[in-house]
């Protein structure tokens, strides 16, 4: 999986005054704390499977117990509900944080650096790439558990019985899109979410934008870019011609219309087979798994999320965090006990775990198609200039305000986007940065 994501390091530590904030504010002892005796731990979570993860463990060790907790996903509440149990002092011992939250969740002092815990022989199990996106400062941060490419989702059966095509290019999208349509005046081909940039900012990835570029102690930032207004341009086109619906990600109404048929397709990431799965068990046979469209018609991606382990400021018992982490991401039992849930489909980082993550998870819903391969070919794509600003909450937040603001005749995504920017650029100057953009 060939990503550059050391460029993420390099540029954090590139910026001299970013490092400065990434490196001083990181709380927590910086020796390890092995425990004696038993330990009980205390974990956040939302992703699929991770309920028998944690079952799996307690039940086959005794020197450490976890007490798992399910929240919210990140952008739904849970990086809010974490961030205030750091400030109030009664965060758990382990928390989940995607990739592109990492970093602000370091500059605010919100964790404890994991390196004497998590050693270079452990890292060298992961993809380095993987290792370089939680390494910031040059410190280690975080475990990684998953990357997360791009994929696009459809009903196979009602391509078929349509006549559909499915799309290799964006421009073969919206014809399929128009086919739909044609084809039943209430089916769209795919959904827009107004509730999760991630989304469209891993298309703009997969575009080529770089939002975030640190170049000696100035952090510059662009959302303007002729990648990122090409993606723009394309989706408002799509929705101001009805050619998608428009609603909430993993809503009741996104949901109904999966389940009735009038969506019948879902551009999403890795983790979302197990999602599919796990939320339509009836509709097994009728989905297939395509690569990402792409501009050219080349295979290219972005990365939709991917989830890593972190130990939050105030644990004490961060060794044992770490060898828990550990557990779930590098043993063959932790990935197992995920996958074989029904509802995980989750792409390990640990290379070496893919082949059991493959055989653990039932293809069968998507009529044995080798949905492992086409993630491997997928990884392999994801553009290297993407990298991730530490202030991912404000910009987001921004971002998500006014997107589901969006209409034909009304506000418009490009006016989203360039809100986003705005709201980065301040955040960025109020903290103390050099800022251009």
């Amino acid at each position: 999986m060939s990503l550059s994501w050391s460029r993420t390091t390099r540029v954090i530590a590139g910026a001299a005054t970013a490092l400065a904030v990434l490196t001083a504010c990181g709380g927590g002892d910086d020796t390890a704390d092995k425990p004696d005796g038993p330990v009980t731990l205390t974990f956040w979570g939302w992703a699929k499977g991770t309920k028998d993860v944690v079952d799996a463990f307690n039940a086959s060790h005794t020197d450490i117990k976890v007490t798992f907790e399910e929240i919210p996903s990140g952008n739904a509440g849970g990086y809010a509900k974490i961030s205030n149990a750091v400030k109030a002092g009664n965060a758990p011992d382990l928390v989940s944080i995607e990739y592109p939250s990492l970093p602000e969740f370091v500059s605010s002092g919100a964790l404890q650096d994991i390196g004497d815990a998590f050693t270079e022989a452990d890292r060298a199990k992961f993809l380095p790439q993987a290792v370089d996106l939680t390494t910031l400062g040059g410190r280690s941060w975080a475990v990684p558990f998953d990357a997360a490419p791009q994929a696009f989702y459809y009903r196979k059966d009602l391509f078929e019985k349509h006549g559909i095509e499915v799309p290799t290019t964006w421009d073969d999208f919206r014809k399929a899109a128009e086919q739909v349509r044609k084809a039943d005046a209430k089916a769209r081909i795919a959904t827009f979410f107004p509730d999760d940039p991630t989304t469209f900012e891993a298309m703009a990835w997969q575009a080529g934008a770089q939002w975030f570029k640190a170049e000696d102690d100035t952090w510059k930032v662009d959302t303007t870019d002729p990648a990122t207004t090409k993606v723009t341009a394309y989706w408002q086109g799509l929705l101001d011609d009805g050619l998608v619906h428009k609603n909430a990600s993993f809503s009741p109404e996104w949901t109904g219309s999966l389940k009735n048929g009038t969506t019948l397709g879902y551009l999403g990431a890795s983790w979302g087979a197990g999602v599919l799965k796990g939320t339509l068990p009836e509709q097994s046979g009728k989905w297939a798994v395509a690569p990402m469209p792409s501009w050219d018609g080349r295979p290219a991606s972005g990365m939709l999320g991917g989830s890593t382990f972190a130990v939050p400021k105030n644990s004490a018992k961060k060794a044992a965090a770490v060898e828990f982490a550990e557990w779930m991401t590098t043993t063959e039992e932790g990935v197992k006990a995920r996958i074989a849930s029904g509802t995980s489909s989750a792409f390990p980082a640990a290379t070496a775990l893919r082949p059991t993550a493959k055989k653990a998870f039932d293809a069968g819903y998507y009529g044995g198609q080798d949905i492992y391969a086409l993630f491997e070919a997928a990884g392999a794509s994801i553009s290297p200039r993407w990298s991730w600003g530490p202030t991912t909450g404000t910009t987001n937040t921004a971002i998500k305000d006014r997107f589901g603001a969006v209409a034909p005749g009304g506000p418009t995504l490009a006016e989203a986007v360039k809100a986003g920017h705005d709201a980065t650029v301040a955040e960025l100057t109020k903290r103390g940065l050099k800022v251009e953009g």
